[in-house]
């Protein structure tokens, strides 16, 4: 792709104007997204109409933007994403009849905790994860275990920081940082009590692949009182189904 002027290739300027877009802002006119983009307004303007003209993004009767269903469509053939939400939600679906709480699936995406799945009962407590919604890696039981699994050298790079503080108790120190991610390799389970919201506790283990690589982490969110053993039993359980379903749908 040609550069621009400031020397972004097209596609970056399209990357830039997609993230614009998030959980809780779904609708925006072209003028919002040039802005947050730090666009020229015609280039935003031109790129947002090339991109609805492809269906990647659509309008609403007010002429505002949102994700196209086409970008969806594209997004989930053959992703990796989807065939572990496929092996995983059979065996979530156990795990969240126990915990009848929240039940989630995270990925390491960018080096970030990216949640790809979660169940959830109407009245369960405090959560504010969201499927397709990210945390950092030191924030979450989940990022806890893919930190921990993770390549040494995103390890260092988290551990030398800064080390965001998502609630009061999350782990900004990074000596106990790494005396809890060592903690979690030979455990393979973390409790992560107030590490997001107070009121919470989460519960995570490593779901493996292949020859025991860690792909994703399988976790819940309990009310602080709540006992956690018998979670992290439901967790291991779910979480070895998981990694044999992956091995036997391996293309």
């Amino acid at each position: 792709m040609a550069n621009s002027p400031s020397g972004e290739t097209v596609t970056e300027r399209i990357v830039r104007v997609l993230e614009t877009f998030d959980t809780d802002r779904t609708l925006q006119t072209a003028a919002e997204i040039g802005r947050r983009a730090r666009l020229p307004s015609s280039t935003a303007h031109r790129i947002v109409a090339d991109l609805v003209g492809c269906g990647l993004l659509e309008r609403d009767e007010e002429q505002r933007v949102r994700l196209g269903m086409r970008l969806w469509e594209l997004a989930l053939r053959g992703s990796h994403a989807l065939r572990l939400r496929q092996a995983a939600l059979p065996f979530m679906e156990r795990v969240q009849a126990r915990v009848r709480e929240h039940t989630q699936l995270a990925v390491l995406e960018n080096g970030e905790t990216l949640f790809v799945e979660r169940l959830s009962r109407p009245h369960a407590g405090a959560n504010i994860t969201r499927i397709a919604g990210r945390l950092p890696l030191h924030a979450s039981s989940s990022g806890l275990v893919l930190l921990a699994h993770g390549p040494e050298e995103l390890r260092e790079r988290v551990l030398a920081g800064p080390l965001e503080a998502v609630s009061p108790e999350t782990v900004t120190d990074p000596a106990l940082l790494r005396r809890v991610l060592a903690g979690v390799r030979r455990d393979g389970v973390v409790m992560a009590p107030g590490t997001v919201e107070a009121v919470s506790t989460g519960v995570a283990v490593p779901v493996r692949e292949g020859r025991g690589r860690v792909v994703a982490a399988l976790s819940v969110v309990l009310p602080r009182s709540t006992p956690t053993g018998p979670a992290a039993e439901a967790l291991r359980s779910a979480a070895a189904g998981i990694s044999a379903a992956l091995g036997a749908h391996r293309p």
